[in-house]
């Protein structure tokens, strides 16, 4: 097997690796158990894939993100590397020929769910595959502490009992050290390493701005910040105004959420990465998996509810290690939204179990029926028929799904889907005798690697471009090859759907765990607190907050750059000597020096001594009073 650094230029084209990528992947390959923090963008999947590559057997890649699966599998397969998932959607017969094909050995890298660990037939097939690792990605969401809590993670261990001797790789990008210790903790691991990259993005200069008139504020952000960014809210409608007010405005914006379907969401997607259009606005829908390197701001316009997400988001500025800017507007009205929010994310248990009744009647479930029943999603009918604020809805259906209850895919993550089941001899014959369709297949095996092996994830809108034909004709003639039995084509859903994962249980014998319940709020409520507190603080740099809410307590020096410390540069003319002066003849407490030139007209006394402290211009000696260095 080659050296790493040799599969390193091969596959991924670089001579050298990024900071702690070496160690984790020499961690792995020593068979240690392994926990990798890396920030976003920081290259996290290439420490589980390199030294798999090295390795004889598959790697298990255990993911939440169904679009994030499939992103993984189609880069891997045009790198020539053997890769599948096995998702929501795909039929029995598809999922049997994947886990076929990963015990004889066809395919390196499986990701798979983690409620898909659980089931039966995967256990059989997962006991007779030859496996090396098992990467667990976006580990925080094993952690109730966590801003993410999946209760499916803290299954994850259990498939270890079938190989005991295959370690374990956690990787996130944002944990605090109550969730990296959970993270350990659940997953069982053994003779762990941790390696932890700093937090710390010395090009990003964080914002925090109050204003009124926030788009007023945008638009001079826009205007004087060159480069792309992004623009994030929380509310889907506020996409598209935003979106019209920059075009009005002669800056180019396109908007983005998932009420769009998926071929115009990539479409769009698309003509922000290719530069043609400046600004992206869009909702949290947006980002994972976008690995753009020269985007000079990103706007919030909405609060976050944790600091890890916006830690995560604003994260996507500057991978080109270039200045660029993260501003977090705000007043009052979007606290008191936030709050609302929260409100709704986490309705009473009575409004939980009212909601799985409605569900089951608009759906004429009967009690004791309707195990694994799969129906349209139409959210805002049911809504409406039933009096159901949206928000406080979907929070209640995601409630029962963690109870597993039921279960609905983000609709981001539906997309048609194609394999070919067929010899590769078959097809030639296929083809000689059916010239148009043949083409048309030829074109698509092009495209899209990996079809003979594995389902693989396709967009009939770029396939349509590539062959010259129109949407509704790729669509039609993939439907023929499919009738003929020498394709399998699973076009896109019209709409999300929600699958009952049992039969339905009485209301009245719902069983909700008011403790996980209480616990997983509280837990929330923390984090909100946070992101409240970090918008409020004006008086610490803003870097040193973010990385003092993640562990990194001994950041050192403040940032300089971010709206607290800019502010504190900007001292008013003569106070810093005075400062000085007043300390050479008296020893002063803070407070004493804040009365006397607070009355000699001076503002921002207690700011400016602040950070003449952090400087280390003055020290405080053992019984408080300021001293000159």
């Amino acid at each position: 097997m080659s050296d790493k650094h040799s599969l390193l230029k091969r596959y991924w084209g670089f001579d050298s690796f990024r900071p702690l990528q070496e160690e984790i992947v020499d961690s792995v390959l020593q068979g240690n158990d392994t926990v990798a923090l890396l920030p976003t963008g920081g290259g996290k999947s290439l420490c589980y894939q390199l030294p798999a590559l090295m390795q004889e057997g598959l790697c298990l890649v255990v993911s939440p993100l169904i679009a994030l699966m499939k992103d993984q599998v189609q880069q891997l397969n045009n790198r020539g590397i053997k890769a599948a998932c096995v998702v929501s959607g795909m039929g029995g017969s598809e999922i049997s020929t994947v886990l076929n094909n990963c015990v004889f050995g066809k395919i390196k890298f499986l990701y798979v769910s983690p409620e898909r660990l659980r089931q039966r037939m995967f256990i059989e097939h997962f006991r007779q595959m030859k496996v090396c690792l098992i990467a667990v990605d976006e580990a925080h969401c094993i952690s109730q502490w966590g801003y993410d809590f999946r209760p499916s993670y803290l299954q994850i261990a259990d498939i270890r009992s079938y190989q005991p001797s295959v370690p374990i790789i956690a990787l996130t990008a944002t944990a605090t050290p109550q969730v990296i210790a959970d993270i350990e903790r659940h997953l069982l691991l053994r003779r762990c390493c941790r390696f932890r990259s700093s937090f710390n993005r010395v090009n990003l200069s964080y914002m925090v701005v109050y204003d009124e008139d926030m788009s007023g504020r945008l638009l001079q952000i826009v205007r004087r910040v060159e480069g792309c960014g992004i623009v994030y809210t929380r509310r889907r409608k506020l996409t598209r105004q935003i979106a019209d007010l920059l075009n009005a405005n002669n800056v180019p914006a396109i908007y983005y959420h998932a009420g769009l379907d998926i071929a115009e969401r990539d479409h769009r997607q698309e003509m922000w990465m290719n530069g043609k259009c400046r600004v992206m606005v869009a909702t949290n829908a947006f980002g994972m998996g976008i690995d753009k390197p020269d985007v000079r701001f990103v706007i919030h316009l909405d609060i976050p509810d944790s600091l890890e997400a916006y830690f995560q988001e604003a994260g996507r500025a500057g991978r080109d290690g270039k200045k660029s800017y993260c501003v977090l507007l705000w007043n009052p009205s979007s606290i008191n939204r936030l709050e609302d929010d929260f409100e709704q994310d986490y309705p009473v248990l009575k409004r939980i179990r009212t909601v799985y009744r409605a569900l089951c009647n608009y759906y004429r479930i009967p009690v004791g029926s309707g195990a694994d029943a799969c129906f349209d999603f139409d959210m805002e009918t049911i809504c409406d028929t039933y009096n159901f604020e949206v928000r406080e809805f979907y929070s209640s259906c995601k409630f029962l799904e963690r109870e597993g209850l039921l279960s609905i895919p983000d609709r981001e993550e539906v997309c048609s889907s194609l394999y070919i089941p067929i010899a590769k001899e078959e097809l030639y014959r296929f083809q000689v005798e059916h010239f148009a369709l043949g083409n048309l297949l030829q074109a698509i095996i092009r495209m899209y690697p990996g079809l003979f092996t594995t389902t693989v994830p396709i967009d009939e809108r770029k396939i349509a471009a590539r062959c010259y034909l129109n949407e509704a004709d790729v669509q039609r003639m993939l439907q023929q090859l499919h009738d003929m039995k020498t394709v399998e084509y699973r076009p896109c859903p019209k709409k999300p759907q929600i699958v009952f994962a049992t039969a339905r249980v009485d209301e009245k014998n719902i069983y909700l765990n008011e403790q996980d319940y209480t616990h997983l709020k509280q837990a929330a409520a923390k984090r909100l607190q946070a992101v409240e507190d970090y918008v409020h603080n004006d008086k610490d740099c803003r870097a040193t907050q973010l990385l003092a809410y993640f562990g990194e307590t001994d950041s050192g020096a403040n940032c300089g750059k971010c709206d607290v410390c800019l502010r504190r540069q900007h001292v008013p003319s003569g106070l810093k000597e005075a400062i000085l002066q007043a300390l050479q003849h008296n020893k002063m407490t803070i407070r004493n020096l804040v009365d006397l030139l607070e009355r000699q007209g001076y503002v921002d006394v207690v700011d400016v001594v602040r950070d003449m402290l952090d400087r280390g211009d003055l020290y405080l000696d053992k019984n408080l009073f300021l001293n000159v260095l």
